[in-house]
């Protein structure tokens, strides 16, 4: 069912209101923070994380955009279904935001999506293109590389799924966060450990976290879908990123004809370096758009 379910909570930050809302979409239950008024900006997390990655680069970004920030089905105040009636991965998400989408009858839209959320959001403009205005991928898991062990560990037979659904504890879910969704980041601070450790620190949520960690490294899927992308794309990469040297981003940006640009930060540009995130996400959504695309490049 693709309808708005009801109004959270409405609080200002600074000169700026953000509301909070849950939808229903494919099979779960999302929850969204909206802000500001202009073009749809919808923006989809990494594994592990929820909206609060784009907390400060909403402040920015809302002065000029409609911006839809939803937690994933499994993570932040979403509903966490359990995997057997869920299929954590790329194409379930980016299902589950088309339903988002067409509940706030939003047309075409903007999509920017980070990390694993990067994959999501090529899947969904691959998937359905005529949603999808401009895309931006920043540090986006597309292609196979550095891999963080418990990733790998998520994937062993009983052993993965009891690590992950029971036995890790907070200091080393701080430490997968530091080695992936913050790989190379000066600093983390400490109340993004402690939410997103919160978030995951529950039964479903557990579930929910494994079978996303276990899916997210087949990326065959996302590779093989980007000849099939037709939005003009920039890329968005962090200079210091431990996780996936710069130049994979440079490879996609080539695959994608697209726009890329580095920034002085870790792997997570739009929370490392909000300000500077901003303004380059900014001036790419505001240029007119390019001749059409002939197709990637090798």
């Amino acid at each position: 069912m693709r309808a708005i379910v009801g109004a959270v909570s409405s609080a200002p930050r600074s000169e700026l209101t953000i509301s909070t809302r849950d939808v229903a979409a494919h099979g779960a239950r999302i929850r969204f923070v909206e802000a500001g008024a202009g073009p749809a900006l919808l923006f989809v997390h990494d594994a592990l994380a929820s909206q609060e990655t784009y907390r400060e680069a909403i402040a920015h970004l809302a002065r000029s955009f409609r911006v839809i920030a939803p937690d994933l089905p499994g993570f932040g105040h979403s509903e966490k279904p359990d995997p057997v009636r869920y299929a954590y991965g790329y194409n379930a998400f980016a299902d589950s935001l088309l339903d988002l989408v067409a509940a706030l009858d939003f047309g075409r839209l903007h999509v920017c999506g980070h990390g694993m959320g990067g994959g999501v959001a090529l899947a969904l403009a691959a998937r359905h293109p005529s949603i999808v205005h401009k895309l931006v991928l920043a540090s986006a898991l597309v292609y196979p590389g550095g891999e963080h062990p418990l990733d790998r560990a998520a994937r062993l037979p009983l052993t993965g799924a009891l690590f992950w659904r029971q036995i890790m504890g907070w200091s080393m879910f701080r430490n997968y966060l530091h080695g992936t969704v913050y790989a190379g980041a000066r600093e983390v601070p400490l109340d993004r450990v402690n939410t997103a450790y919160a978030n995951f620190n529950a039964p479903a949520a557990r579930r929910a976290a494994h079978a996303t960690i276990a899916a997210k490294s087949d990326t065959r899927m996302l590779v093989a879908h980007l000849p099939r992308i037709q939005a003009e794309s920039l890329v968005v990469w962090g200079r210091d990123d431990r996780l996936a040297p710069v130049e994979q981003g440079r490879r996609l940006a080539r695959a994608l004809r697209a726009r890329f640009e580095v920034i002085a930060c870790g792997r997570c540009p739009p929370d490392e370096a909000p300000e500077a995130f901003a303004s380059i996400v900014t001036s790419f959504l505001r240029t007119a758009p390019a001749a059409a695309r002939n197709g990637p490049v090798s």
